[in-house]
This record gives structure tokens, sequence and C-alpha cells, in this order.
């Protein structure tokens, strides 16, 4: 079993011996609720068939580190939120929603948009869903190897 709290302290300790405005960083989201449009529900139902993961967190995340892997800032998109797919921030982050919340504030800081509720918010909705489609269109994703095999790729 990990010890998430262990790596909390680690970050924040290594955090905290750099100048870094993350450094202050609260473990506590802005983000509440995610409900995602039915164009993203579709794909991650195409996910779901290629894949045989179940869980909507699981696939949301796999979209969201698609896209925090890209070196482009999301087109700012209006995206509506018209699907029944509807998840808390704790169920979409699971054990790793310290992790990827660190991720997100951290990208939005090298992007140079600033940290503050309103952009973290817009930020995931954008990322999300823009994951979400990259991982959908990938032709070569046809089982869940398929998603494992992306992030060795990017390694070599």
């Amino acid at each position: 079993m990990v010890d998430k709290g262990k790596y909390v302290r680690t970050i924040n300790h290594q955090l905290s011996t750099v100048n870094c405005p993350l450094s202050t960083v609260k473990m506590e989201s802005p983000i509440e609720r995610i409900r995602l449009s039915q164009t993203a529900k579709d794909q991650l139902l195409k996910l779901r068939r290629f894949t045989k993961i179940d869980q909507w967190n699981t696939l949301c995340r796999w979209g969201f580190c698609r896209s925090l892997a890209e070196k482009s800032i999301p087109s700012p998109v209006p995206i509506p939120q018209d699907s029944n797919v509807e998840l808390t921030w704790r169920v979409f982050g699971g054990e790793m929603s310290d992790i990827l919340l660190l991720a997100l504030r951290q990208r939005c800081y090298n992007d140079g948009l600033g940290t503050d509720k309103e952009t973290l918010v817009t930020q995931f909705r954008l990322h999300l869903h823009r994951g979400i489609g990259y991982l959908a269109g990938d032709q070569n994703i046809k089982k869940i190897e398929d998603l494992i095999e992306l992030t060795t790729k990017s390694r070599e």
C-alpha cells in the first residue's frame, strides 16, 4: 500500500526548498464537480469498448494526463456540460487527486496563466476534454495495452 501522505509531505518539502509559488499549495481542490460534454461522454464510451476500462474516472485521468503532456495550451473554447456524466474531484482523482491538482497548478503556472480558482477550473475542463478527444481520436488505441504504450513511447 502506498503511503500517499508520505509523498505529499515529500512534495511539499521539495517545493518549500525552491523559489516556487506552489510551495504554499493547499491540497483543497477548487474543482468540486465535473460534468462532461455529451461529445466527451461519447468518446469515453468508445474508449471503454476498446480498452475494457469501465470506470469513467480512470479514463478521464488518462485523458487529463494526455493533454498535460502536450506542450501547447488548450484552445479556450466553450465546453457544454450537457451529458449525464458527473464526477466529484475526489472520484476523478482518487488516490492521485492531490498529485493531479499539483500537476494542474504547475502547468497553469508554467503556461503563465495564474493559479487562481477560475483559471484552474477552466484549464482543468479544457485539458480534460482535449485529452479525451486525443485518446478517442488515436487510431492506435485498440486495447488497454495501447494506452500503456503511450507512456513508454514518450520516454524512448
